[in-house]
């Protein structure tokens, strides 16, 4: 039997599982069973909590819901911090080792501000070639790669379709991208809605594409922080960063992290 947490991030949803034993060891077929909302517990995806191998406080792993592992997962992240401190009574600020570099989480009750890894490879007005059409596009990578589009009706994008082709284009092989459809509703705030790799869908919020929108609204529109970003959950998470030029640095992303229910299940 294995014993777990449900959490939710903003809308985005996780199994938590502690392995600070190291005797988990999931296989594909398992996760994917385990996040299968039908016959499983039902998730975005899957985090372990286990020991840290290179001084951190501990070491975050992330599973997608089809049984592959991602670079970081924002809002995953903070519900790993959460579910830090209570299982393993962290203090209200920890470290966590992620193949995106170590992330720095500080708890306020059910907030979380996440410290995020430094953004790379930014590129703006990328023309895309999509069904004949060329569309523009921007990129950056927040620990995961992320293509941005801006519309002007974000409730009027097929996210699936649109994201789906954009997340398999050429042009971001071998990896593949989240895609997030961006819409401006004020000086320093936006909409998003996110096609998630590994999920092969929408999602309720992703927040790597949350990070990922706001840093290309701030380029884009010239725009300083923090911004304030709504996702299809309807929460809303803010984004703050300091700017030189066209770098991002000391970006952090608060939001929510609250626990749902705790359970075992038969593998």
């Amino acid at each position: 039997m294995l014993r777990f947490t449900k959490m939710s991030g903003a809308g985005n949803d996780f199994v938590m599982i502690d392995n600070r034993a190291g005797n988990i060891h999931l296989n594909s077929d398992q996760i994917a069973r385990i996040c299968d909302r039908h016959r499983g517990i039902g998730a975005d995806g899957i985090l372990l909590l286990e020991e840290a191998r290179n001084g951190a406080d501990f070491r975050m792993r992330y599973f997608n819901s089809d049984g592959g592992e991602a670079e970081m997962c924002g809002n995953g992240a903070r519900c790993f911090a959460r579910f830090a401190h209570k299982v393993a009574g962290a203090p209200g600020k920890i470290s966590f080792e992620t193949p995106a570099g170590v992330i720095g989480a500080e708890l306020h009750d059910e907030l979380v501000t996440l410290q995020m890894s430094k953004p790379t490879d930014l590129r703006l007005n990328i023309a895309l070639r999509l069904a004949g059409k060329t569309k523009t596009v921007h990129f950056i990578n927040t620990g995961v790669p992320h293509v941005v589009v801006p519309v002007s009706q974000i409730d009027d994008v097929d996210v699936r379709r649109a994201g789906g082709a954009i997340r398999y284009h050429e042009m971001f092989l071998p990896k593949g991208a989240n895609v997030n459809f961006l819409e401006k509703r004020g000086t320093k705030r936006i909409a998003v809605r996110t096609y998630e790799r590994g999920v092969e869908n929408e999602t309720l919020a992703c927040g790597t594409g949350v990070v990922a929108s706001a840093l290309i609204f701030a380029a884009i529109e010239n725009a300083g922080g923090p911004i304030g970003v709504i996702v299809r959950s309807g929460s809303e998470l803010s984004v703050n960063f300091k700017k030189d030029g066209d770098r991002f640095r000391d970006v952090t992303l608060t939001g929510p992290a609250e626990f749902v229910f705790e359970g075992t299940i038969e593998l």
